[in-house]
């Protein structure tokens, strides 16, 4: 067996699986005298305000004839409204009557109980886990949801800042080649940053994206003017998604509420593409210093924001 038919036995053993657990196999979808397609005919015409034939076919990717055998069933039940085009008299724009509606609502609250049951057998992280998963699967297969974003900003939670501390390392050794001092670093920083937290003045922000963290900023009280931004990291499959450059200025409004009047930054002449991010947020290199460290000779960069 190729690999190839590996994955299509996977997605199909997933179909199968997902099915049967809605009950998409029994007679009446819900237990009620409807297939699944006519009840997702129904969900469309409800949510619609008006809504053509031709744009259900389209959407819900169904045949034609099949989906005029739906509706017409729907007009025989009296669950479906025609009206005619003002612009072209060939065409008809589709709702549901009262009729309709009222035969929709109680199938719409079996379903949401239905899926709330399915949900409440998860804990909590498990039901997060699943969220992120199927955000994914639609993402790769091509659909984002309007208006979903692709990553929120939260606080820290336990397991955080192991993470923190094991991807810096992981990502630098990957792509500059930087040995283990540098993990060691970044390990250092965030034991302080723990140890002499101050929630007025400090904060770190998780990004994350799927469920999963993918990116993360901190921001260090230097004196009582000065702040600094630190540990900044934007996982790979995470980056083009303009993540580096929202969470740089959230760590900027905070640093302003919080009454500071410099936000300083330190980092290395190669890292070049949050040195662009640095730069469009309004950071200004003030000062250069070439040194050796995690194995490799570097050129040190100061750069400083005045708020």
């Amino acid at each position: 067996m190729t690999l190839a038919d590996e994955r299509v036995d996977a997605v199909r053993r997933f179909n199968r699986l997902y099915t049967r657990r809605i009950g998409v196999l029994e007679d009446g979808y819900l237990h009620s005298s409807y297939s699944l397609a006519e009840v997702r005919v129904l969900y469309e015409l409800a949510h619609h305000a008006s809504v053509t034939a031709s744009q259900l076919a389209s959407e819900l990717a169904l045949d034609a004839g099949y989906l005029s055998r739906i509706l017409g069933k729907f007009a025989k039940h009296g669950l479906l409204e025609k009206t005619q085009s003002t612009r072209d008299a060939r065409e008809w724009h589709l709702g549901l009557t009262a009729d309709g509606h009222a035969t929709f609502a109680p199938l719409e609250a079996a379903a949401r109980d239905q899926i709330g049951a399915l949900l409440a057998e998860l804990p909590e992280p498990r039901q997060q886990q699943l969220m992120g998963a199927m955000e994914q699967i639609e993402t790769l297969l091509g659909h984002v949801p309007d208006g979903t974003p692709p990553y929120i900003l939260r606080d820290p939670q336990p397991g955080d800042f192991g993470w923190v501390v094991s991807r810096h390392g992981a990502i630098y050794a990957h792509e500059y080649g930087w040995d283990t001092h540098f993990e060691a670093l970044v390990a250092s920083i965030v034991g302080k940053f723990v140890e002499h937290y101050d929630p007025l003045l400090e904060r770190c922000w998780i990004a994350e994206r799927y469920g999963e963290p993918v990116g993360c900023v901190f921001l260090v009280k230097a004196s009582r003017r000065v702040a600094k931004l630190r540990l900044f990291l934007v996982e790979p499959d995470a980056r083009g998604l303009g993540l580096g450059s929202h969470m740089v200025q959230e760590l900027l409004v905070f640093a302003r509420a919080a009454g500071y009047r410099t936000v300083r930054l330190w980092t290395q002449s190669v890292l070049l593409a949050a040195r662009h991010i640095y730069a469009n947020a309004g950071f200004r290199l003030v000062a250069e210093e070439p040194h050796h460290s995690f194995g490799h000779d570097l050129v040190a960069e100061t750069w400083e924001l005045r708020l």
